[in-house]
């Protein structure tokens, strides 16, 4: 027998006798009386060492609950609150009263998550975490006004730090880069990933503003291609942090977290967004890019990353559209073959839902051994 958690790999097999559990299936034994009561905790440590993957404290299982929904809910309106809705009235306390309010704040999340994950409370940890390193620009801002150090020209409210592009804000993203690397090396959880990728998405946005100003003639096309390929470079991060963690070697096991999902979705969305808005007048360049967006497809099933295969199938559907356009431009068919790729696209969806899994098999069994130790399996 052996035993997965609750991860995009933990899924119910079976195969030369074996079966994977997860373990919200002993939780929905428990909950339908299959199980003695209090016993399902007991009975996962169990078979967590017998498959020599024994939690530390028994974490709490990232379902996808009422009681996580609340989580997820408080936690995002308190992240809410210290960052997209910091409002103007906040600011006339002065730089000297956010700072103090920022450190206190954030002190008492840390504190409260190292409390909660001793008690084996990972998600709402997790969560508490993540508010801390979310005010981490805050804390910076709010210093660098104190000191007099924030540079001359740029906004001076706090507020535009998530709406505007300027390279000042280059300071703030550094310093809570490294917060959150420090928060993720004592808590390990997945959620404090989500700062990450967000603040990488901001720093290849204020970096290309650094390197060309906005009047600069041909800016817009700079920006374009540097957050394309700053996307590609957070995606093979991504990939770099997701085959470590997938990692079946007994020698350096993986921890089957899924650390890389905040990345890949916010690296391939800069990317293929970027990519998307590259005006070309040459046909084979249009087809180049429908290749490349089947290809994402393809990709996301080896990858089992469905923000590749959504991605790619809105490239392939919009490549479709282009074509329907130019056949049928002017022609009373136009409206019934875009309705006919509609369906098509639906029809490919049932029938993807149905064979997802068999379909990453078979692309698994095809892949050479070498490429295999790299991709996670089906």
């Amino acid at each position: 027998m052996q035993t997965a958690d609750d991860t995009p790999e933990g899924r119910r097999g079976h195969a030369a006798g074996a079966i994977t559990i997860r373990r919200g299936d002993l939780d929905a034994a428990a909950r339908q009386q299959q199980l003695p009561p209090g016993t399902a905790d007991a009975l996962w440590r169990f078979l967590a060492d017998r498959a020599g993957s024994t939690p530390v404290g028994a974490p709490e299982d990232a379902r996808f609950t009422f009681t996580h929904t609340l989580y997820y809910l408080g936690g995002l309106l308190a992240i809410g609150a210290a960052t997209l809705f910091m409002t103007q009235g906040f600011e006339r306390l002065g730089p000297a009263a956010l700072l103090a309010i920022a450190v206190v704040y954030a002190a008492l999340c840390v504190w409260a998550a190292r409390a909660l994950q001793a008690r084996a409370l990972e998600v709402p940890a997790g969560i508490l975490a993540t508010l801390a390193v979310c005010l981490v620009p805050l804390a910076t801002w709010a210093l660098q006004q104190l000191l007099g150090l924030w540079p001359e020209g740029g906004t001076e409210r706090y507020a535009a730090y998530h709406t505007r592009i300027d390279w000042r804000w280059l300071t703030l993203e550094l310093v809570t880069l490294v917060a959150a690397a420090l928060a993720l090396w004592a808590l390990r959880t997945p959620f404090l990933t989500m700062p990450v990728a967000f603040t990488l998405w901001y720093l290849g946005m204020d970096l290309a503003r650094l390197v060309v100003a906005r009047d600069t003639p041909g800016a817009w096309e700079f920006y374009r291609d540097f957050s394309m390929f700053f996307g590609l470079l957070m995606v093979l991060l991504a990939f770099w942090i997701d085959q470590r963690s997938r990692s079946r070697d007994p020698r350096a096991p993986g921890s089957r977290r899924d650390y890389a999902f905040w990345l890949y979705l916010l690296g391939m969305l800069s990317f293929w967004g970027a990519l998307s808005a590259r005006q070309t007048d040459s046909e084979l360049a249009k087809a180049a890019y429908a290749a490349l967006n089947l290809g994402f497809v393809v990709l996301g099933a080896v990858l089992q990353r469905r923000v590749f295969t959504v991605c790619g199938a809105f490239g392939v559907a919009g490549y479709l559209g282009y074509l329907s356009a130019r056949v049928f431009e002017d022609s009373l068919l136009f409206p019934v073959a875009l309705t006919a790729i509609g369906l098509a696209v639906i029809v490919a969806g049932l029938w993807w839902q149905r064979h997802e899994q068999a379909v990453q098999a078979a692309l698994w069994r095809r892949l050479p051994p070498a490429l295999r130790g790299w991709l996670p399996p089906p």
